[in-house]
């Protein structure tokens, strides 16, 4: 069990677009694994690799006893929207309202490389296209009205973890091609 450090609000990764997955190897399959259990540990409903430090197109999710993950998705999303809470691990004890699509489509890859399709409505749903805003460095506060959106930075700003330091990456003595795995 590897549980790594989540990246708290502030921190470059989380605003950063993520690189696409090219390689499926054993270093991806254990990516995998530490954000499963760094998402069970928090506990949270899903999280993304950027949230972990790695700049890689991936995202775990624990939903309704279903715990999956996703490489290198597309999303199709349906008309109908929901509305309703939502929070994230790296902005520890913000819950706001925000608006997403109802229903989702996800195609990707799992960790050895072979395609898949997901198919969700409401917490599902909402938990996809959250971590597929983390990829490409949008994270739900983005998505609030502006009343909302002025209300979380207030809370932000107050918040214990504010203005915390990222915690120290040590570089790999390995050929990573950018990626910091």
């Amino acid at each position: 069990m590897a549980v790594r450090p989540i990246r708290l609000f502030g921190d470059p990764v989380l605003r950063t677009k993520a690189e696409p997955v090219v390689d499926f190897d054993r270093e991806l399959r254990q990516l995998v694994t530490d954000l499963v259990d760094t998402m069970q540990a928090a506990p949270g409903a899903g999280l993304a690799a950027p949230q972990i430090g790695v700049s890689l197109r991936v995202f775990t999710y624990d939903v309704d006893d279903v715990v999956g993950h996703l490489i290198n998705p597309s999303l199709e999303l349906s008309e109908e929207e929901q509305f309703g809470p939502e929070g994230c691990l790296s902005l520890p004890g913000l819950e706001y309202d925000c608006r997403r699509a109802l229903r989702v489509v996800a195609h990707g890859f799992n960790m050895y490389g072979d395609p898949v399709t997901i198919e969700g409505s409401e917490r599902l749903a909402r938990a996809i296209q959250h971590e597929t805003d983390h990829l490409d460095g949008i994270l739900f506060i983005d998505k609030l009205d502006r009343e909302a959106r002025k209300a979380a930075m207030k809370v932000i700003r107050e918040a214990d973890w504010a203005g915390e330091q990222a915690p120290v990456i040590k570089e790999s003595p390995h050929a990573t091609f950018g990626r910091a795995i």
